[in-house]
């Protein structure tokens, strides 16, 4: 149970690592807003996306803890 741990664990850091970042470049670039400054199709699949795999982080390292203490 522990390497299951260790690899939730790394998916959680390495979402939370670079999602973030990744949201800053998408929300600054041209195709995230139209003329009239509202967000466009490709600013909105980006935020979902990212916004998954903040989830999906959370889950990581709950089920990471649950893996350690012996819940699974």
């Amino acid at each position: 149970m522990i390497a299951l741990a260790v690899v939730l664990f790394l998916n959680a850091a390495f979402n939370i690592v670079v999602w973030p970042r990744f949201y800053k470049r998408i929300a600054t670039d041209p195709r995230a807003r139209d003329a009239d400054g509202k967000a466009t199709t490709f600013l909105t699949v980006h935020v979902v996306l990212i916004s998954i795999a903040l989830v999906l982080a959370v889950v990581s390292v709950l089920v990471g803890v649950a893996a350690l203490t012996g819940a699974l």
